[in-house]
């Protein structure tokens, strides 16, 4: 990159910066009691009763990081077992990994999902089966895999979508209208684009309860600390109904960024297992539509780097403003593009202006500001958009966070540590326990 730019941006101040911890509301489910939870719900007639000896079941593994991911999933395949079915899990993931099966497999594997950790094979796949029509006449496919099983059962998280709103977000109905209509259906789902996603979803998601042998579903909810805190089963003939009621309170039980704006935000890790587009923009507030809001404001957003488990997939590295180079070579475009293809929106992929280091990029978007004290910005660094516990604000928050009951602050303002390239020394990925 030339010298010009570096040139350009030397002068620019960096601030201080302190740690602080947010406080949100925790309610949650221990992991150890996760299986017995799944249980208990599962043994009640309306679910037990529909799983026969000998049947073949389909489980769907969706791409995001969830919570107890794999353990809630082996708690389903264990109970199958335990009537005496046959499960197999297929890869509920619309286009991601490339919209190529053995990718989608290997983002399975890569949350601890194997065959020998849940207890049963991992059948991926990009074939699809026509299973009838939208009331409006347009084809519905499922996995085939999934389609010619004895039963689904559809096991997912319900929380606020990244890109519109409406009573069925990310859940249940978006897992099958989208996730189990691998890339060929989420094609068909997203033609009509985003304004129109929310109406989609619901008659597509419909359409395959209403075609296929989708048995239940079971769906979680997440607290702000990214932990399980609700298992919900769920009849097919009740999902309609529940849904949004799982919505709204995951929705209540979002986090948030506890100042509402800045000059800078600093990412240091985007990724498809923190959320559908790399940074949720339900907390970052880099929304890639107009049909959704919220989160936090801010003039310019950095990006410093990709999670290990996004395996090059740098969606909505479009909505930072500036990235570094070390990111910018992890980009995987063939992992990126067809994500973009199938969802009819592409800004979400474009690459941002690229910097040699650190502290440039950070130092190009506090150089670009308007109407900010040049000297002492308002800058907040996230690990990434999951875990928000603890951030890191600039100086100029520090007298303003004084005595919150939701914020701690855990260090006096300090320079970031930059190592003699101009790189974070601090850059730590942040992963589920």
């Amino acid at each position: 990159m030339s010298s010009v730019v570096s040139d350009l941006l030397k002068d620019t101040p960096l601030p201080k910066f302190f740690k602080i911890k947010q406080t949100f509301p925790r309610p949650v489910i221990k992991p150890e009691n996760i299986p017995s939870v799944v249980h208990s719900q599962l043994e009640a007639p309306k679910f037990a009763d529909q799983i026969k000896p000998g049947m073949r079941i389909a489980i769907t593994a969706g791409s995001r990081g969830l919570a107890n991911y794999a353990r809630i999933l082996k708690a389903i395949v264990d109970f199958c077992k335990k009537k005496g079915a046959t499960p197999f899990v297929v890869p509920a993931m619309g286009s991601h990994g490339g919209a190529v099966a053995e990718l989608q497999t290997s983002i399975l594997n890569g949350y601890g999902i194997t065959e020998e950790v849940i207890g049963c094979p991992i059948i991926s796949s990009m074939e699809v089966k026509k299973i009838g029509l939208t009331p409006d006449g347009r084809d519905v496919y499922i996995d085939k895999n999934a389609a010619e099983a004895d039963g689904i059962i559809i096991y997912n998280r319900v929380k606020p979508h990244t890109c519109f709103r409406g009573p069925y977000q990310s859940g249940i109905m978006k897992m099958m209208a989208i996730g189990l209509a691998k890339q060929a259906g989420a094609e068909n789902c997203h033609a009509q684009g985003y304004e129109l996603l929310p109406k989609n979803i619901h008659m597509y998601g419909q359409a395959i309860i209403d075609h296929s042998k989708m048995l239940f579903a079971v769906a979680t909810i997440e607290n702000a600390y990214d932990e399980t805190c609700k298992i919900a089963c769920i009849h097919r003939d009740d999902v309609g109904d529940a849904e949004p009621v799982l919505l709204q309170e995951a929705t209540d039980l979002m986090p948030r960024i506890l100042v509402d704006a800045c000059d800078v935000l600093i990412v240091d890790e985007l990724g498809k297992n923190f959320s559908g587009d790399g940074m949720d923009p339900n907390i970052t507030g880099t929304f890639c539509t107009p049909y959704a809001d919220g989160g936090i404001k801010s003039q310019y957003v950095c990006v410093l780097d990709l999670s290990p488990e996004t395996q090059g997939n740098g969606i909505g590295i479009g909505m930072a403003n500036a990235t570094t180079a070390r990111c910018a070579r992890k980009l995987d475009l063939e992992e990126m593009y067809p994500n973009s293809i199938t969802s009819v929106e592409v800004g979400s992929a474009r690459i941002p202006c690229v910097m040699k280091t650190d502290r440039e990029t950070i130092q190009l978007c506090v150089k670009i500001c308007v109407g900010n004290d040049k000297d002492n910005p308002r800058i907040v660094r996230i690990p990434n958009s999951s875990f928000i516990q603890h951030i890191m604000l600039s100086e100029a928050y520090y007298s303003e966070v004084q005595g919150r009951d939701d914020i701690e602050i855990l260090s006096e303002p300090a320079p970031l540590p930059f190592d003699s390239e101009g790189n974070l020394l601090d850059l730590e990925p942040r992963v589920r326990s």
